[in-house]
């Protein structure tokens, strides 16, 4: 499958804007809010914790997988 980078860098841009402070200034990762819905709806494990990644359900990685394709594909 063929991305559309552009697609993608506008995505990552927009969620990145999600965390946005010091007027300029963003974190380089998803805010906690979205991880926390993410676990409730049953896509991911619980992200609390010192892991620097998250894991998929088997839910969360067919879906994952559905809108990276639905989203993105060229």
């Amino acid at each position: 499958m063929e991305l559309d980078e552009d697609k993608i860098d506008d995505a990552a841009l927009a969620l990145l804007y999600l965390t946005l402070h010091d007027t300029f200034r963003a974190w380089k990762q998803l805010d906690w809010e979205i991880t926390d819905r993410l676990f409730e709806k049953g896509l991911i494990h619980d992200p609390k914790g010192k892991a620097k990644s998250v894991c998929f359900t088997e839910k969360g990685l067919a879906k994952s997988e559905e809108l990276l394709n639905k989203l993105f594909a060229k």
